[in-house]
């Protein structure tokens, strides 16, 4: 396969750093991490004590100043080893931009740091159990009194919850005011009134910390509002195209890996005497997921250069997110099927693959969601 032109040598270099910490100190732990849900605190430390966390932020701030694409580098290496439990992303490219874009000098100064030292875990609470893509049918809301946010709600399925020392809350501030009536909110774990649900059990992404998160007059400081008030809204729309490259980027890197464990399966695979490689139903079937990753990558690696250049728009992420998904899930069930019964043994790759890979069409928006985006920019432009 070519050389991908988005990277440099010091990406190079970087995700060869990047792939030997992941087969050092995360693989071998897999298992357990499934077993307790959620990975351990120390893999946290140890990534941060080699700056893979947080690789975009400031020097000043913890971080190498790098671009996105050291970020990317990370999430696909996370997904191409199957360690879907690690919310490296999560933590890095989706909420310390809401802290560096939004936050206040002392929150910057609070939080990113230790952040990137892998000290404090962060998370983002969007979604609710009775909303999911629908973020205006938030009921979770924060009451303004004698100078403090007093914050009441739920929220669901929160990548990092169960470990998160600091959660960016999507809460109603203003009820009338539509739109302009979110905020967002810099909630530490140690709140009074703040409580983390243990972690869900999932069909996929065991070794992830995903929690419900409960708040019960949780009293605020008006420090602790991040960004404007009712200005909560438009921070998320502004933030989405990059969480949803994210999103894409990972799932490309999964659907790679996946072929290419496949065909190491299909050539050591005997049936009727010889390997199921052999088989031109195989080949075939190999060409056309091969063709089609090797297409996808291209797209997405194109979105990545624009989004480094900051030209990546809200209606071409939900494309690269919709698409990258999708074929992400097919490559998967296909990838089962070439393996046979073995491919629905947990302890083959590609069974944890195929479990995993299918939220990946739900968060971030769902991929009907995307569409919706798409549609709507495409009658605009009619």
């Amino acid at each position: 396969m070519k050389a991908r032109s988005v990277y440099d040598s010091y990406h190079d270099m970087f995700r060869t750093d990047v792939r030997k910490f992941l087969e050092t100190e995360a693989i071998p732990h897999l298992e357990a991490w499934e077993a307790q849900g959620h990975v351990d605190r120390s893999i946290w430390e140890k990534a941060g004590e080699l700056g893979f966390l947080c690789p975009t932020m400031p020097e000043e701030l913890g971080g190498v100043g790098g671009d996105f694409r050291f970020n990317s580098v990370i999430d696909e290496e996370i997904y191409r080893a199957g360690l879907t439990g690690i919310g490296f992303g999560l933590h890095s490219d989706i909420a310390a931009p809401y802290i560096l874009h939004y936050g206040s000098e002392t929150q910057k100064e609070t939080y990113l740091p230790a952040m990137a030292r892998g000290e404090k875990i962060a998370a983002i609470a969007m979604t609710e159990p009775g909303t999911g893509s629908d973020l205006q049918g938030i009921k979770t809301n924060a009451v303004l009194k004698n100078g403090r946010w007093i914050l009441n709600g739920s929220k669901t399925f929160i990548t990092n919850g169960y470990m998160a020392d600091v959660v960016i809350v999507v809460a109603k501030t203003d009820p009338e005011a539509g739109s302009k009536g979110f905020s967002l909110f810099l909630v530490d774990a140690d709140t009074a009134g703040f409580e983390k649900g243990q972690p869900l059990k999932k069909v996929g992404m065991k070794a992830q910390d995903t929690c419900e998160l409960f708040f019960n007059d949780c009293s605020l400081d008006e420090t602790q509002l991040l960004g404007e008030r009712g200005q909560g809204l438009r921070y998320l729309m502004q933030e989405l195209p990059q969480e949803r490259l994210s999103v894409a980027v990972g799932a490309v890197a999964h659907a790679r890996s996946l072929v290419d464990q496949t065909l190491a399966y299909a050539k050591e695979r005997n049936a009727f005497g010889k390997p199921i490689a052999a088989f031109q139903n195989t080949q075939f079937k190999l060409a056309e997921l091969d063709s089609e990753v090797t297409m996808m990558q291209v797209f997405i690696d194109q979105c990545l250069a624009w989004h480094v250049e900051g030209e990546l728009d809200a209606v071409m992420a939900a494309k690269a997110k919709y698409l990258s998904t999708d074929l992400q899930c097919k490559v998967a069930d296909e990838c089962v099927q070439l393996h046979g019964g073995y491919g629905y043994m947990w302890e083959y790759p590609v069974a944890r693959g195929w479990a995993d890979a299918r939220v990946q069409r739900i968060y971030a928006g769902t991929n009907e969601i995307m569409k919706l985006i798409i549609s709507r920019d495409l009658l605009e432009r009619s």
